[in-house]
């Protein structure tokens, strides 16, 4: 059974497959393939934060154990996430909801900035997992 940090992780880089997916169809204009795989993200994001909350509401923190020159890059990766993470909320939940209602123009101008910043969100989700749960599992 995967435990909550692995859930974790699997559905961040869920969403990150799922999002150059569908960046990759709307490139080839395969609109419903992209809508799905968008979609799909979403779904997925939404399901992370869901599972995030739960796990932390119930297990709290968890301190960094690395040393040395991890450590500020870990706390770098780290700051980033959380704070793009609490601004692609909004981003997202604006992008989708052009898409749903055909602003099309609008969507576009937006998504720009989304899917970056949603990428490195999701990205690095499953980069803090590895660090914090296996880089030093063993040691």
């Amino acid at each position: 059974m995967l435990s909550h940090p692995a859930l974790n992780a699997a559905l961040n880089g869920t969403a990150a497959i799922l999002l150059l997916s569908g960046y990759s169809f709307i490139r080839q204009k395969k609109v419903t393939a992209h809508r799905v795989c968008m979609v799909a993200a979403f779904l997925t994001s939404t399901a992370f934060l869901v599972s995030y909350l739960i796990y932390h509401a119930r297990v709290g923190s968890v301190p960094f154990p690395g040393q040395g020159w991890i450590r500020p890059i870990y706390f770098f990766i780290l700051f980033t996430h959380i704070v793009l993470a609490a601004a692609i909320v909004p981003l997202v939940l604006v992008t989708l909801s052009r898409a749903l209602r055909e602003q099309f123009d609008r969507h576009k101008r937006i998504a720009r900035w989304t899917l970056p910043l949603w990428l490195y969100v999701s990205v690095t989700g499953v980069v803090i997992y590895f660090l914090l749960y296996h880089l030093y599992a063993a040691g």
